[in-house]
């Protein structure tokens, strides 16, 4: 399975600032990136043409947009369509981030919709789910990622199902760690994406083991590479970090 290394901008970069560090990582990583990963970049909305210029032809090297509205077009003022993102040069989009879910309240319903209509419409997903802190000190760790997963993936029909292996991945974010500086240990992110792979297993049975489960929950280049040779940890999501072409380089090689 090949490694995924994401780093989502977030609200960050003004286009100069996005073309530049694009330009940065295509330039590194003409020829291959190291070890053969992916390497896919969340842009902000307004940076996604730019950003996909600066890395055209790039291999193993393509962009996403951070959140979109499940619709083709309408009266949704301040929303953007998968065909914008996909006119602006995007191939992925990222689902269910826990601050669309905490700060912007998205429910678990609407995530849901989110992701099956990205597949729908022929994008590669990102699904991300996570507990908060007190949802993990309380003991729910399986009972909210048992939730997040079934409501996103058991209401896919058989075409979208099938799509999965080479079209989906899951991210886990303990949410009590992103942009806070903690990082989940060893034996948390083990627990974490084992917990993941047997529900998924439990939903959709051998392909399970086809889909890629990446830890994000404030990435470093100093502990990248002990998190992306943990078992069952198929890829990083990188916030902050990701910022600077140096250091995601450093991420994407750990």
């Amino acid at each position: 399975m090949q490694k995924i290394i994401a780093a989502n901008w977030k609200m960050h970069k003004i286009r100069p600032q996005a073309g530049e560090t694009a330009a940065e990582l295509a330039l590194a990583l003409k020829g291959g990136t190291p070890l053969e990963r992916l390497a896919v970049v969340f842009a902000p909305f307004t940076d996604l043409a730019v950003v996909a210029d600066a890395v055209a032809g790039v291999k193993n090297l393509e962009v996403g947009a951070q959140n979109f509205y499940p619709e083709e077009q309408g009266a949704f003022t301040g929303e953007i369509s998968p065909a914008m993102v996909r006119d602006a040069g995007g191939e992925w989009l990222l689902t269910g981030h826990s601050e669309r879910r905490h700060i912007f309240d998205e429910s678990d319903a609407l995530v849901a919709r989110k992701t099956a209509y990205g597949l729908e419409k022929g994008f590669k997903v990102m699904l991300c789910v996570g507990e908060t802190l007190e949802e993990r000190e309380a003991g729910h760790l399986r009972d909210v990622l048992d939730r997040q997963l079934r409501t996103a993936i058991e209401p896919l029909d058989a075409t979208l199902r099938a799509r999965l292996p080479q079209s989906f991945a899951i991210a886990y974010e303990p949410v009590w760690a992103i942009g806070t500086g903690k990082v989940a240990g060893p034996a948390e992110v083990l627990d974490a994406h084992l917990v993941t792979r047997n529900i998924l297993t439990d939903i959709l049975g051998v392909a399970a083991q086809d889909l890629p489960i990446l830890y994000g929950g404030s990435v470093k280049p100093d502990n990248a590479g002990a998190l992306i040779n943990l078992d069952n940890v198929d890829g990083l999501l990188v916030g902050g970090a990701s910022l600077e072409a140096k250091s995601f380089l450093q991420i994407l090689g750990a």
